[in-house]
């Protein structure tokens, strides 16, 4: 797997993941544990809903490259 998801998108995944999650403990309503799919996501790096599309949040190794 490969990453597809970038820093920006990885850190607002984990925050509003875990703010879901944190909430569905505190007694929220069940649907609020939807919030492990991003927490999970982001966690890895790599979204499988981006995937069969081929979008991609991380940057391009080309630029990468030129910058190193």
């Amino acid at each position: 797997m490969t990453c597809n998801v970038g820093t920006v998108d990885r850190i607002l995944r984990i925050v509003v993941g875990l703010g879901l999650v944190i909430w569905a403990l505190a007694g929220g309503p069940m649907w609020a544990w939807i919030g492990l799919a991003p927490l999970i996501t982001g966690a890895i790096g790599w979204c499988p809903v981006y995937f069969p599309f081929g979008l991609s949040t991380c940057k391009p190794k080309d630029s990468q490259a030129a910058q190193g």
